[in-house]
């Protein structure tokens, strides 16, 4: 498959600006709507951004690496980028879909590629009971918050909370406590990847909490549903000699989380 026609996409940062004046004029410039291929310059956050905001074009994404964090970028090259393209390895993500309900009634529908997260919106601790499939299996959780994340979102929140890293094609979620308080020894679950997590807050008028699906937020909610959404699909491009799921892999391994 030819990827000769490249829309290239940057952050603000004068690294990523300053690559995106070089590679246009070496490999010209399509909109994402006429290209073969996106190219995402920046960090982590801004390929987030990018995934989110290209979605409905349904073109694969390169990054290269012009940011802080490049978990999900590749390497920064100028040379031979269409023969890079073209040797790039696929990987298909499907984002979680969240059905946030709101203390006034109303209802908000969200996409996110990591993760979804209930978080308390005042000093107090959120009350979440927590249900799988329509079945409550957990009647209280006192916590800062929880989350569910992708296999490939394992990394990101949900490692810095001490959840566990999913190999990216295990076809499972993890639902991960924050900074739980009672159970204080929960650590959580894995569950399928077709599984349906439902958060019900507790005394949502004295312990406000919001929800947050990657980078968008919705406040005061009493009840939030996380599944996949197996109608959106997600392609990534990775330099075959270091793709997501070896990064993936060499994660768990890393001494920064023994």
């Amino acid at each position: 498959m030819t990827l000769s026609r490249i829309a290239f996409i940057a952050a603000d940062a004068p690294p990523a600006r300053e690559a995106l004046t070089t590679l246009v004029a070496t490999y010209g410039q399509h909109t994402p709507e006429a290209a073969d291929v996106i190219v995402a310059l920046g960090g982590d956050g801004f390929m987030l951004e990018v995934l989110h905001t290209t979605m409905k074009f349904a073109r694969p994404v390169f990054g290269m690496h012009r940011g802080t964090v490049g978990f999900l970028m590749n390497r920064y090259d100028e040379a031979n980028l269409i023969e890079r393209l073209e040797a790039a390895q696929d990987v298909d993500l499907r984002p979680l879909k969240m059905e946030a309900v709101t203390t006034d009634g109303s209802k908000h529908v969200a996409l996110a590629i990591n993760e979804v997260s209930m978080l308390r919106q005042t000093r107090q601790a959120a009350k979440l009971r927590i249900s799988v499939d329509g079945r409550e299996r957990l009647s209280e959780l006192v916590c800062d918050g929880a989350l569910v994340c992708t296999t490939a979102g394992s990394t990101a929140y949900n490692l810095s909370v001490h959840g566990p890293v999913l190999p990216l094609d295990s076809n499972i979620l993890a639902l991960t406590p924050i900074s739980a308080f009672r159970p204080r020894r929960w650590r959580g679950a894995i569950l399928p990847h077709t599984a349906t997590v439902t958060f019900d807050v507790l005394e949502a008028s004295k312990r406000p909490v919001s929800a947050v699906a990657d980078r968008d937020e919705v406040r005061d909610v009493i009840q939030v549903s996380v599944s996949e959404d197996h109608k959106t699909k997600i392609r990534l491009l990775f330099d075959p000699e270091q793709n997501l799921g070896e990064r993936i892999l060499m994660e768990q391994f890393s001494p920064e989380n023994a």
